[in-house]
């Protein structure tokens, strides 16, 4: 899925469902969607605030989970805001966060595209789809 989601790392999970419900592996989507929701609200607000540490935690939280999936372009970005918001180049704090900013966006659409491929995967692959009313 050109880089969005790391098919490996996504087996693998699938691989943890004990039937083809695939209720585990769903459960655990649902929730990442849920947990990256929150984040980004939470990243926009520690932007408007100008915390970079806030925006380092932020980022290494959802870098985590999205690594747990397999999902790689949102881990990468995630990666990038953490350090950026540990400010590790001693860049002026103002270049900080235009760069967050920046990858904030980015990472915004990159995880979008990463929700469509996996609702799609289970559209296509389990009776139900995610399970959810939308």
């Amino acid at each position: 899925p050109d880089g969005a989601i790391d098919l490996e790392t996504f087996q693998q999970i699938l691989d943890l469902d004990e039937d083809d419900t695939f209720d585990f592996s769903r459960g655990m989507v649902s929730a990442y969607f849920t947990q990256a929701a929150a984040t980004f609200t939470k990243m926009d607000d520690a932007l408007a605030a100008r915390s970079l540490p806030d925006l380092s935690s932020l980022g290494h939280f959802l870098k985590g989970s999205s690594a747990a999936l397999g999902v790689a372009r949102v881990q990468a970005s995630c990666t990038r805001i953490q350090h950026l918001g540990t400010n590790d180049a001693r860049a002026d704090p103002a270049d900080a966060l235009a760069e967050i900013a920046r990858v904030l966006a980015r990472v915004k659409r990159e995880y979008a595209a990463a929700e469509r491929w996996l609702r799609a995967w289970f559209e296509r692959n389990v009776p139900g789809g995610m399970g959810e009313e939308d």
